[in-house]
């Protein structure tokens, strides 16, 4: 991250207390610290050490990439690194993300980052993606493009409106969470497609979870999702990544899938 490019830390803090709808007094409260400091610190007459720094990203629930930018803006160093997916030191993380993608076949699982790019994927995804548009496929792929583009599996998802509802709404907590203008323009470009109304639930199974109905040769398939993300991430790369697992929603795509 260029230095340059940081806002200082008092613009970050009240930007981010007021984006989680925080007064002054409940996030010093949270930090177990005077509102009167608090309020030094957001206008520059107070210098914090690192480590308050950190307590409020915490209190703040800020991603890593945010707390080493956080750290920046206070003339600190990050504490977080962001190593790529295929830096030696992350080898365990990414045989962890492997296993658990070959583990799950023969149903569809797939890792993404911060901007849903596809960077894995197990067997069971490509013969899913038979009839997308060639540049949908053109890498970094974008999976919600990927689902959400009218030459994508839109037009092969039953329940559109109710699946495209639930991405946009997952991508809307993100773009909140994050303050990413490369999430909000997705979430930009997104909602400018077509957005399939009244394309419902089938089966009644969103009484239990969103479910994705998707139209292939083999018939109807059903999936629900499953996120998984690192539990104690201490690099930028590794809390940015999550696993999208689809499991049977019915015993059709169970035998469908199940018995291959």
């Amino acid at each position: 991250m260029d230095r340059q490019q940081v806002r200082p830390l008092g613009e970050q803090i009240r930007h981010w207390r007021q984006q989680r709808r925080l007064s002054q007094m409940d996030l010093a409260l949270e930090a177990e610290i005077s509102t009167r400091h608090l309020s030094f610190i957001e206008t520059g007459r107070a210098q914090p050490s690192r480590a308050m720094v950190l307590l409020l990203a915490e209190q703040l629930d800020l991603p890593l990439r945010e707390r080493n930018a956080m750290l920046l803006g206070a003339g600190y160093a990050p504490v977080y690194a962001e190593r790529p997916l295929d830096d030696p030191q992350l080898a365990p993380a990414r045989r962890a993300v492997e296993m658990v993608l070959k583990g799950h076949e023969p149903f569809p699982a797939l890792a993404i980052d911060r901007h849903w790019h596809m960077v894995a994927a197990n067997a069971a995804v490509a013969p899913l993606l038979e009839g997308v548009a060639p540049f949908l496929l053109e890498g970094p792929i974008n999976v919600l493009r990927l689902s959400l583009h009218p030459q994508g599996l839109a037009p092969r998802i039953l329940n559109l409106g109710e699946w495209r509802g639930h991405l946009l709404e997952r991508l809307r907590r993100q773009a909140w969470l994050t303050s990413d203008p490369a999430l909000a323009a997705l979430l930009d470009e997104f909602c400018g497609y077509p957005s399939a109304e009244g394309s419902g639930d089938v089966d009644g199974f969103g009484e239990v979870a969103v479910p994705l109905a998707l139209a292939t040769p083999l018939g109807t398939l059903r999936f629900f999702s499953t996120t998984t993300i690192f539990g104690t991430p201490r690099d930028v790369t590794l809390d940015e990544l999550a696993i999208e697992a689809f499991f049977p929603a019915d015993e059709t795509t169970l035998a469908l899938l199940g018995a291959k």
